[in-house]
């Protein structure tokens, strides 16, 4: 072969080697796999997940020895009762604190990440995972000092993932219902704990994991759980595969009603959020691809558009504004977008009123609020909280050093909490006339301290990546007048 020309020796030598590369190949116990490193990657693939055998899922009720307080009040799911983050009914409320801030009534350790309580009849509910046991847990605890009353448990092998658990459960007088974050979602006697039903959405709905696990929370609409699957179905999803919106009925499980998917969104962190509109009880959501609205009645699809949409994460839920406007924002320079609902020849079609850059509004996770005719927020890309208009002018921002991170807020009674990545919170008048600081404490000493707040009769529930506290900021209870020097 040395008297061979290169351009045959070369072509030449390359076959050989192929043949003989995959002569070794062939010989191997098992093939090379290659995979790119992606968002989520460390999660089990859903195709992995479908391609198992389908398995009867069960969960497992343990009682504690917990009680349920003596307290009236609800913050029944994410957002508290009315959807919207604010206090509607509380005793009067500490307008400043003392320098080690309001008075920790109890503590527990949690596991990573930011799911959040919900709060009814003296019980705090939360979704939780035991990495120790490889379970999904609904912890069930007393508002008055953290003991746990019950907790419903089933097996979910789970990886890290900017933390793993990170959704609401939504009560009811009767229900409870909890989402995990893999997308298991289950149905709860609120007082006892007992398992109405348990379902796996990948395998029953066709559902895809969101790449940093479920965010959605799960609503309760009288005797209906409503859920935003998504999804594009499987070979185990059936009929219930590829539906937008599904509303089951709580005590059987049974699907009572489902939405078209015709673009085949799949779900996103968001929770759905009910809206009136032409006299008709709607629900809105936005999936990957864009935002929609259904009849809460019967499901059906009442509008769609693709104007609004997130390429990495879609979290922030849609906030409902007055006479059918629709403020959408997100993070990852996406900005925000105020859509407008018409309705025309019996139709009704989303348009856009106004698209805002990041450096006007955006935000990653936390959803603003609507309060007394302003729109308040903390903006993403300067960590600011800013006070606007309906129509998304921005009247202030918090100056100084005042910057709050991707943390949670509230208000009531005029004022709003916020607190920072690292558990440092805030209080602050919740006024269009300007930022006015009336209260600050390191409450919390960890780091992502994401999860949403929730608060019944002065107790504010807060949550770090490994820990939830209850803080004591009535202002009866509170040490309010030490701090004024009275």
């Amino acid at each position: 072969m040395k008297n061979l020309p290169a351009s045959i020796l070369i072509p030449a030598s390359l076959a050989l080697l192929g043949i003989i590369l995959i002569y070794l190949w062939a010989g191997m116990d098992a093939p090379m796999e290659f995979e790119a490193r992606l968002a989520g990657s460390d999660r089990e693939s859903v195709d992995a997940v479908a391609a198992k055998p389908v398995e009867p899922l069960t969960g497992k009720l343990t009682p504690g020895d917990g009680k349920a307080a003596d307290i009236k009040g609800s913050w029944p799911r994410f957002r508290g009762e009315k959807f919207d983050a604010i206090v509607h009914n509380s005793v009067p409320l500490a307008r400043s604190w003392p320098k080690d801030g309001p008075k920790q009534l109890w503590s527990i350790a949690v596991g990573e990440g930011h799911a959040a309580a919900a709060i009814r009849d003296g019980r705090v509910y939360v979704m939780d995972y035991d990495r120790e046991k490889e379970l999904d847990v609904l912890r069930c605890l007393s508002l008055a000092d953290g003991k746990e009353i019950w907790r419903f448990s089933y097996p979910v092998k789970i990886k890290r993932n900017h933390g793993m658990s990170r959704t609401i459960p939504a009560v009811s007088d009767k229900y409870v219902v909890a989402i995990g974050p893999k997308c298991h979602v289950c149905c709860l006697d609120a007082k006892t704990g007992k398992c109405h039903w348990l379902y796996d959405m990948v395998e029953r709905f066709g559902t895809t994991v969101p790449v940093w696990y479920a965010g959605q929370c799960a609503m309760i609409d009288g005797e209906k759980a409503i859920l935003a699957p998504g999804g594009t179905g499987n070979r185990t999803s059936g009929a219930d595969g590829n539906s937008l919106l599904l509303a089951v009925d709580c005590e059987t499980g049974k699907v009572a009603w489902k939405s078209r998917n015709p673009r085949g969104w799949t779900m996103t962190h968001v929770s759905v959020m009910p809206m009136e509109f032409a006299g008709k009880k709607t629900y809105v959501y936005c999936g990957k691809g864009g935002v929609a609205g259904v009849s809460a009645t019967d499901g059906k699809l009442l509008w769609d558009t693709t104007a609004w949409k997130i390429g990495i994460a879609t979290v922030p839920s849609p906030l409902v504004l007055p006479e059918g406007k629709i403020f959408c924002c997100g993070g990852y320079n996406s900005g925000a977008m105020m859509l407008q609902l018409v309705e025309e020849s019996g139709k009704i079609a989303a348009k856009t009123l106004a698209r805002f850059k990041p450096k006007q509004f955006s935000s990653a996770q936390q959803t603003p609020i609507l309060y007394k005719g302003h729109i308040y927020g903390v903006r993403e890309i300067d960590k600011r909280l800013v006070c606007m208009d309906l129509e998304g002018k921005e009247l202030w921002k918090s100056p100084g050093k005042n910057k709050f991170g991707l943390g949670p807020y509230m208000i009531a009674q005029d004022m709003i909490y916020l607190l920072d990545d690292s558990g440092l919170m805030t209080l602050a008048e919740a006024s269009p006339t300007g930022y006015k600081q009336l209260a600050r404490a390191q409450v919390l000493h960890g780091h992502d301290a994401w999860g949403p707040m929730a608060m019944v009769d002065g107790r504010l529930i807060v949550r770090d990546l490994t820990q939830m506290i209850c803080l004591d900021v009535a202002q009866s209870r509170s040490q309010d007048k030490k701090a004024e020097g009275k």
